[in-house]
């Protein structure tokens, strides 16, 4: 059959399939319900007898035209993804030279602004490198001296700072990191937010809270958890007291009173004091205190009978005191009695960084239980680094390489990124 003797209708239906399918701009979904409703009226009101081959033409491109109309009304309906926005940033007081590395210009340090609202100075003198910056975070090296971070709070932007062999997992937060390569010192003062230190830490990966300091020294294997002071500003916001004036000596000296201050009197003119919480002195470092005190009562009987926060604070003690038999039995403890608790997960990931000083396959079954209930919690990426590099050293390249492939879709920018990308080249 010719050209001329073919209907017209066919030829319509292949306009139309030919116009769905490459048209750039889609038509709107009233429009295309309007062209359908023309079409099948037309089809309607035309009932001739047709040969049987124009029946099985016009199912054959009715189909196809049916599906690509359903497809661009529903990308058309459909929600549009959020994307978020490029991160861009300016330098004052310096520059960034090839590499990311950034340049004092003069005394006044490097200081870096980003548009999410986040703030990252080098104080003068500091040496340090702009090493990633995408949409989902930033990560950030010192290589020598302090820098100070106010870093936005955001649900989708992952930042980490580099600190000789430490690592800063950040998210919303205020905080100042000094290190000295020459020393090998460490220190971190937290403001306010939390943040996730990890390196070569006795015990393993520390979790700050907003006040606290962590100290650092290598070559004496330190580390000391303490408050930080008070600033002035809480200071002048406390009601001001009349203290008696001080005692001096006979050549006019202050005496120094080795006495801790009075507490207030109540009405009854009885003194109390309030005993510190054994999470008070783990911040405060006073390790070998939450051990005493625990050995005082009775070790099972604490474990019985302990809350769940004195239950940590003793399974983070003995972790920094490398007792690690009472640090399993501390958090086995925590599972037992506080059962589907945030806090239980969190003792199945500490449980797994305790076993793989004794029992490597034992830890991958930990980080593995943790996984499965907290798969998105905050030891996460931990989690799955540590069971990579762990099934690694156990199983080889090619057991551990699926395990590589998967931290890498989850975290491209972790901490074990490098480890997974080397795990997932060709050897």
């Amino acid at each position: 059959m010719n050209s001329r003797d073919r209907p017209s209708d066919l030829r319509g239906l292949q306009a139309l399939t030919k116009f769905v399918r490459d048209s750039v701009q889609p038509p709107t979904a009233a429009a295309l319900d309007r062209g359908l409703k023309r079409l099948m009226e037309r089809a309607t009101n035309r009932r001739l007898v047709r040969p049987k081959w124009l029946h099985w033409s016009l199912a054959a491109v009715l189909v196809p035209v049916l599906v690509l109309v359903a497809a661009k009304v529903t990308s058309l309906t459909r929600a549009p993804v959020r994307e978020l926005p490029a991160l861009v940033y300016r330098v004052e007081g310096g520059s960034v030279l090839a590499g990311g590395y950034l340049r004092d210009a003069g005394e006044g340090g490097v200081r870096l602004i980003f548009n999410d609202g986040t703030k990252v100075v080098f104080t003068s003198g500091a040496h340090g490198r702009l090493r990633a910056v995408d949409k989902e975070g930033t990560r950030v090296v010192i290589d020598r001296g302090t820098a100070s971070f106010d870093v936005a709070r955001s649900n989708d932007r992952r930042w980490f700072v580099e600190a000789g062999p430490f690592s800063v997992a950040v998210k919303g937060t205020f905080f100042h990191v000094s290190w000295e390569p020459s020393s090998e010192c460490f220190e971190l003062r937290l403001q306010h937010g939390s943040v996730v230190v990890s390196g070569p830490i006795a015990g393993g990966d520390i979790e700050l809270r907003a006040g606290q300091r962590l100290l650092v020294n290598l070559p004496k294997a330190e580390t000391l958890i303490s408050e930080i002071a008070e600033t002035a500003a809480l200071q002048s916001a406390t009601p001001p007291s009349s203290p008696p004036p001080p005692q001096t000596s006979s050549n006019g000296a202050p005496v120094k009173s080795s006495l801790p201050a009075a507490a207030p009197a109540t009405s009854s003119d009885s003194k109390t004091e309030r005993k510190p919480s054994w999470s008070e002195y783990l911040a405060h470092g006073q390790w070998d205190r939450i051990l005493a005190e625990a050995e005082a009562r009775g070790v099972d009987a604490t474990l019985e009978t302990a809350s769940s926060d004195e239950l940590f604070a003793l399974a983070d003690a003995a972790r920094y005191r490398r007792r690690s038999d009472l640090a399993r039995a501390a958090l086995l403890a925590q599972r037992r009695r506080f059962a589907g608790s945030a806090r239980s997960n969190d003792a199945a990931f500490l449980l797994g960084r305790v076993e793989e000083t004794r029992d490597r396959t034992r830890a991958i079954g930990w980080y593995d239980e943790y996984l499965e209930r907290a798969a998105t919690g905050s030891y996460a990426a931990e989690a799955w680094g540590r069971k990579m590099v762990l099934t690694n050293e156990l199983k080889g390249r090619a057991n551990a390489r699926p395990v590589a492939e998967e931290y890498l879709r989850r975290f491209p920018k972790g901490s074990y990124a490098g480890a997974a990308r080397a795990l997932c080249a060709d050897p």
